[in-house]
């Protein structure tokens, strides 16, 4: 249902069953699928993707032109998955000709006046809370949650299942299935109920921990606990990842907590 105070754009592909609500602006080379709500006052510009079942609050735009100086007017995309949330204000830019694309997962939830830059990749069922600010190039694994007003540096990547602190100012890769706080932000334990909550076992979680302890509270730099993981610890696709992530960071990884001898978890 499309009300008449809204401008589509007639190249537009709107699938039958979206409402777009009034003062609402859709630009040509925008698809929009089923049962998505537009709610009023959105703006959706060309190179928009979005998915089925969406919601988009009022003030947010999607597809603007990314706020880089080396853009050129090349052709880029932002896609969103489907079943995402997209509160108010929230800004989600184009990419540019470095990745030509901006992509935001299916079930996530982008609370009000979140900034997405520019080539950004944000995998499935993942929070930004409110004020989260994401700088160009920033990858964010599924199920990660990032808390209210933090800033991510560009080209920063955090692991899935991650979960950063409020406030924080993220300069630093985040591995997957940590809890991440503090300033400068540093490892803060493992994600353990959260990991719970998505059916991780109690000895997969104790696996992990164990894998931390090594890698973050053993005194070792991270080239030779990787090596005593590798060494120590059976195959998983958990172990994996993670030796996999931190060998790969190319801005590299937070630091292990510890305060008078004593780590985290």
């Amino acid at each position: 249902m499309n009300q008449p105070l809204a401008y589509i754009h007639p190249e537009a592909k709107i699938a039958q069953n979206v409402v777009v609500e009034p003062f609402t602006t859709i630009d040509k080379d925008v698809e929009i699928g089923e049962g998505t709500w537009i709610g009023p006052n959105v703006t959706i510009m060309s190179g928009a993707r979005i998915g089925k079942n969406c919601k988009i609050f009022p003030g947010a735009v999607i597809a603007a032109m990314p706020q880089d100086l080396k853009f050129a007017g090349e052709k880029t995309t932002v896609t969103i998955g489907d079943n995402t949330v997209i509160r108010e204000c929230v800004t989600v830019n184009r990419g540019t000709v470095d990745r030509l694309k901006t992509v935001v997962g299916s079930n996530c939830l982008l609370m009000a006046y979140v900034h997405v830059a520019h080539d950004c990749i944000i995998g499935n069922n993942c929070v930004l809370a409110n004020g989260v600010q994401l700088a160009g190039h920033v990858e964010i694994g599924d199920h990660a949650i990032i808390g209210g007003t933090s800033a991510v540096h560009q080209f920063v990547k955090v692991g899935p299942h991650a979960m950063i602190s409020g406030g924080s100012l993220v300069r630093k890769d985040v591995p997957p299935f940590v809890k991440a706080g503090r300033e400068p932000l540093t490892y803060s334990g493992i994600n353990s109920i959260g990991l719970r909550r998505r059916g991780f076992s109690d000895q997969k979680i104790s696996e992990i921990q164990q894998l931390y302890r090594l890698l973050f509270l053993s005194g070792l730099n991270n080239n030779d606990a990787l090596d005593k993981i590798e060494l120590e610890l059976l195959p998983s696709p958990e172990r994996d990842e993670v030796v996999n992530f931190v060998r790969n960071s190319g801005r590299g990884v937070i630091k292990g907590y510890s305060r008078n001898g004593n780590g985290a978890d």
